[in-house]
């Protein structure tokens, strides 16, 4: 247990057989009343180890590398520990609603009945679009961490490849779904864990540099400037660590849309949400710091890695094993690496075709999209699998140039849908209010939930406003302009 978030009800016990009286105008909310289309094939086990390493992905193996080569290892930490705050607000909001009223509609399906039907559409909309968008994002970056084996072989074989063994994963019953990812966690996990043991002895003297200890802290520093000189170049080293933490953090959210097929989620879904705060705390900050230790932020194969974005090579945990003299090891990585893309675009089609669902229910969609067979909504895997042609793009441009098209693209669908789900908490929050349901017959609920809400969504609508382009001008009228409003 947090110290953040609370049981309030007894967990053998489902929110519908709490003794809280509902108001009239929240019986249409199916409050807790767990019916749903689909079948809840998900375990506990499968709900919670998705929610440790489901979102642990190349953002935090690649992308910390371009952190620490603009901010140095200080800021790569403060910043991963600020947006790991950040994302475990989200998380703590989003458990407080979905256990009150669990549904299968998705974000979008509390965003229609908690804020309006537009807003609700918007949502869904949004995060199908991201997160088929990632699916090309993720196919596209399997072709390259090939590529880092077969150089000669086109990208787009591997797209086609992978794509097909994937997209038949989702057609088969959700227990397939959550076997795989449940393996695949597995081996993020131990992933993470390995690479952050390997550092820790690195620094101590376990490799032919004998003991680093904190040298790189000293030297070159542990705040590095970033476009501009003084503190202003080290705020701005710091916010481009943050803008990059977003990213890495991004679909932290997405084992919220596991909810509607869980098992018991009354029991399942606080045991997700506290997990959050473990893997944010051992897997993201304890990551980079242990990084931050054995790479110096003006490596030069760093910089030369971060360029050149391809597979294990990109790695800046890569880049110590190098350093070392540590042989076969990167092609473990890139193996592992492999896993991981793989295990996101499966989870890509997974999740978008249950938002396509959801909007089909709530009306937004065909009704042809709501159509189950043996539990899967057959029609909504099908469009949301054939987004894996957009990776093909890769044909007639330079992966590496579509797969920074992507990447951009769906860091910002994916902030704004944060957004969403914190305009919906606030709604709720107020909603309950106004019914007079006390917080403390919630069957789950966080300290200081609103206020934490309020503070997460100003701090991530600065985060998208600034994002892209470092601009110190363009960054201080952002936060005065929200800070105003």
């Amino acid at each position: 247990m947090t110290p953040n978030e609370k049981p309030n009800a007894s967990p053998d016990r489902s929110p519908a057989d709490l003794d809280v009286e509902v108001a009239p105008h929240t019986a249409n909310l199916n409050v807790g009343n767990g019916q749903s289309s689909l079948k809840r094939g998900l375990k506990s086990r499968h709900v919670g180890m998705f929610s440790i390493a489901g979102a642990i992905g190349t953002g935090l193996l690649i992308g910390s590398g371009t952190a620490l080569s603009r901010g140095g290892p200080a800021s790569m930490l403060m910043a991963y520990s600020f947006v790991g705050l950040l994302v475990l607000n989200i998380m703590s909001a989003l458990g407080e609603m979905v256990v009150f009223m669990p549904m299968d509609q998705g974000f979008g399906g509390y965003a229609s009945r908690l804020v309006d039907p537009a807003f609700g559409f918007a949502t869904g909309m949004n995060y199908f679009l991201k997160y088929v968008v990632l699916l090309a994002n993720n196919l596209t970056a399997s072709g390259i961490v090939m590529q880092y084996w077969l150089p000669d072989i086109n990208v787009a074989v591997w797209v086609v490849s992978f794509a097909l063994i994937i997209i038949i994963i989702n057609f088969m019953p959700v227990q397939y779904f959550g076997e795989t990812e449940f393996v695949a966690a597995c081996i993020k996990t131990v992933t993470i864990v390995g690479l952050m043991t390997l550092c820790l002895v690195i620094d101590l003297g376990g490799s032919p540099q004998g003991r680093i200890g904190f040298r790189y802290w000293k030297n070159p520093g542990a705040f590095k400037e970033y476009l501009e000189t003084g503190s202003t170049g080290r705020f701005l080293g710091f916010w481009a660590c943050v803008t990059n933490a977003a990213f890495a953090y991004m679909g932290s959210e997405m084992v919220g849309m596991t909810f509607g097929e869980a098992t018991q989620p009354w029991k399942t879904i606080p045991k997700a949400v506290k997990a959050t705060l473990w893997r944010i705390t051992f897997f993201y900050v304890g990551g980079v710091f242990c990084l931050g230790l054995v790479v110096s932020s003006s490596n030069n194969r760093l910089i030369d890695a971060t360029k050149a974005d391809t597979g294990a090579g990109a790695s800046p945990f890569v880049v110590a094993i190098i350093d070392s003299s540590i042989p076969v090891l990167p092609h473990i990585i890139n193996g592992c690496l492999l896993v991981f893309v793989l295990s996101a675009a499966n989870t890509d089609i997974y999740v978008a075709s249950r938002t396509l669902y959801g909007l089909s229910k709530d009306g937004y969609a065909p009704s042809l999209f709501k159509f189950t067979k043996g539990s899967i909504p057959i029609f909504a895997v099908a469009v949301a699998s054939a987004f894996f042609l957009v990776a093909l793009l890769n044909i007639n441009s330079g992966s590496a140039v579509v797969f920074g098209y992507l990447v951009s693209l769906s860091t910002i669908l994916g902030l704004l849908n944060w957004v969403s789900i914190l305009v919906t908490y606030l709604s709720f929050h107020q909603g309950i209010k106004v019914q007079e349901i006390g917080r403390e017959n919630l069957p789950f609920s966080g300290h200081f939930q609103k206020a934490r809400a309020q503070m997460t969504l100003f701090f991530t609508v600065v985060i998208i406003l600034t994002s892209g382009e470092y601009n110190p001008r363009k960054c201080a009228v952002a936060i005065l302009t929200l800070y105003i409003y």
